[in-house]
């Protein structure tokens, strides 16, 4: 294989990667309850959310593949023992969303199959591990991402198709919402969080950084997988966004237990409920995939056992995620609290990169960073960290 067509496949591969790690659960959820609530003004939202996240993203990317150093190491440069917080904060976070993960991925095969959900939560965890079995580990989780983010795309399209949106009424309110702004502002910074927060922003750039694709000759090529996988969710976004508004238009209220699979079973009937239930097992696979193989990027660079043994380390990651949904059932708790973490984790990572941008001893003595992106990058650390203090206090007041 030519070097230029193994990028290509990792570029390809790191885009889909973070798109996929994006789309879990939780995001499918999010966007059919938002489209419910909010009708065809939803797609300003998206739209909004996308910009920042897009910020996010290429700052966040840029600092760490120029420096070719993961978002730990990055962060210790900066102050000694920051990298050690940031770790912990991010496989907390992941671990816990893991464990949403495999729920979801039980569900989806609940949903499509009619599979019990205790059998589910061990399938979802087995099919994630099975990935990682491989000898060339990184080729086969780029090609699974790839495949899954494909079919997602092609499924929720159909659905489109079926239940017809009103899609000049949805291009109309992504510029002009008929919804007040201010109103939509929770939506937008919770969208934010979902696409871009966790461990979800540095999944495609440290998988550019163990390709080798590193420094600033590969910045084109860098910005290019940065953007792309940020589209990728985009479109899956705006698709699920499309599907679900042609049935919310109809006056129809959705479940809130599963709001994505009764959309898609009263616009599509049965076959659109099992098409919910395909859509929900490849993001619930994908995103175990990206949770745990992002999370344990974060502590391999601290142990040299850890680098040596990176599959076997992931794969004991899935297992306990998937035993300890299997165990709990429900770990509604966890949940929370790595809910409320999660928001406190993009404003201090991105802040970190973003004071990182401007240190010759971390950048080199000749990079200079966009000051159009460390202006935007400002703006989404302090509306994300409004956010998150926000979320972290109410949430704090639930469990105590």
């Amino acid at each position: 294989m030519t070097e230029k067509k193994k990028n290509g496949g990792a570029l390809l591969g790191a885009a889909f990667l973070m798109a996929t790690s994006a789309i879990g659960p939780g995001f499918l959820t999010q966007t059919s309850t938002f489209t419910g609530q909010y009708q065809a003004s939803f797609g300003f939202v998206i739209l909004v959310s996308v910009i920042l996240a897009a910020v996010a993203q290429l700052n966040i990317w840029r600092v760490l593949c120029v420096t070719g150093l993961h978002g730990q190491e990055v962060a210790n440069k900066l102050l000694p023992g920051l990298g050690y917080l940031v770790s912990v904060l991010i496989v907390f976070g992941g671990l816990v969303f893991n464990i949403g993960n495999v729920g979801g991925g039980a569900l989806g095969f609940n949903t499509l199959l009619g599979i019990p959900t205790k059998v589910g939560y061990i399938l979802a965890g087995a099919l994630a591990i099975a990935v990682f079995l491989f000898k060339n580990a990184k080729n086969a989780m780029d090609t699974i991402t790839k495949v899954l983010g494909a079919a997602m795309i092609i499924v929720i399209f159909i659905v489109i198709i079926i239940v017809k949106p009103p899609v000049g009424s949805a291009i109309k309110n992504t510029f002009v919402p008929s919804e007040g702004v201010t109103n939509l502002i929770p939506a937008i910074l919770t969208l934010l969080g979902g696409t871009v927060g966790g461990y979800i922003t540095f999944s495609g750039a440290h998988r550019l950084i163990d390709a080798g694709i590193t420094g600033e000759k590969n910045l084109k090529e860098i910005n290019k997988s940065s953007v792309m996988g940020m589209l990728i969710a985009a479109v899956v976004r705006i698709f699920l966004f499309l599907a679900v508004l042609g049935v919310v238009v109809k006056g129809v209220t959705l479940d809130a237990s599963n709001p994505a699979a009764d959309a898609f079973r009263q616009g599509a009937g049965e076959i659109g409920y099992r098409f919910a239930g395909l859509v929900l097992l490849c993001a619930a696979i994908t995103s175990i995939i990206g949770a745990a193989y992002t999370s344990v990027s974060f502590l391999k660079t601290f142990n040299k056992k850890i680098e040596e043994n990176e599959n076997k380390v992931i794969i004991v990651f899935i297992v306990i995620s998937t035993a300890i949904m299997f165990i709990l059932g429900n770990p509604a708790v966890l949940l929370v609290l790595a809910g409320a973490v999660n928001g406190l984790i993009l404003p201090i990572t991105l802040a970190i990169c973003l004071i990182a941008s401007q240190k010759k001893s971390i950048m080199g003595e000749n990079y200079h960073h966009p000051k159009i992106l460390l202006i935007l990058g400002i703006v989404v650390v302090i509306l994300t960290a409004y956010l998150g203090v926000n979320t972290f206090i109410s949430q704090l007041g639930k469990l105590l």
